[in-house]
């Protein structure tokens, strides 16, 4: 695993070891980030269920003001660490260490998010669920207008097309994975 472009590029990443952390591909992340290329500088970012942060490093490299990592595996949150160590990042990122939900419920909405990467366990089906609804419902002020959220899951998993006032505005598909986009579409 490695970071594809911007500061940190060719840099390698280390994984958690065993299966209860699948980190997103290089190839997949390359496909997200071509998307978000021309929105991503100097956004804040949230990378939930964060594993070893590769996506949330990935926004970093590539010019995000501020990242901010969610994860609640000790044994991930040791390697999100090491990468931060062995990358020399250490402005403009924070881990939260905990699960999801109640951390979410803990923050501010005065400093609003410009893009949240979810991806969670794929066993934990109800995560998705649970988190989109979230941001599209009670925590929705946690967004800033004109938000992405954008959630990786199995492409055989259909996830809804509108959780509250998120919307799918896009899919894509690659392998055996997914990426849904979702936004809250303007007011009238």
């Amino acid at each position: 695993m490695r970071i594809i472009g911007g500061t940190l590029r060719s840099r390698r990443l280390e994984a958690p070891a065993g299966l209860s952390t699948r980190p997103t591909s290089d190839r997949l992340r390359e496909t997200l980030f071509n998307v978000l290329a021309a929105r991503i500088g100097g956004v804040r970012f949230l990378d939930l269920f964060a594993g070893s942060g590769a996506v949330g490093l990935e926004a970093h490299s590539r010019g995000a003001a501020q990242v901010e990592f969610i994860e609640r595996s000790a044994s991930a949150l040791v390697v999100l660490r090491k990468n931060l160590d062995r990358l020399g990042v250490s402005a403009g990122v924070s881990v939260h260490s905990g699960s999801v939900e109640p951390i979410l419920r803990r923050m501010r909405p005065d400093t609003p998010f410009d893009l949240v990467f979810l991806d969670p366990p794929y066993d934990a089906a109800d995560a998705y669920e649970k988190t989109l609804g979230l941001l599209g419902g009670v925590l929705a002020n946690l967004l800033a207008p004109e938000a992405l959220v954008i959630a990786e899951h199995r492409k055989k998993e259909k996830l809804e097309d509108r959780y509250g006032a998120l919307m799918r505005i896009r899919l894509l598909e690659q392998g055996d994975a997914a990426l849904s986009f979702y936004a809250i579409p303007p007011g009238p």
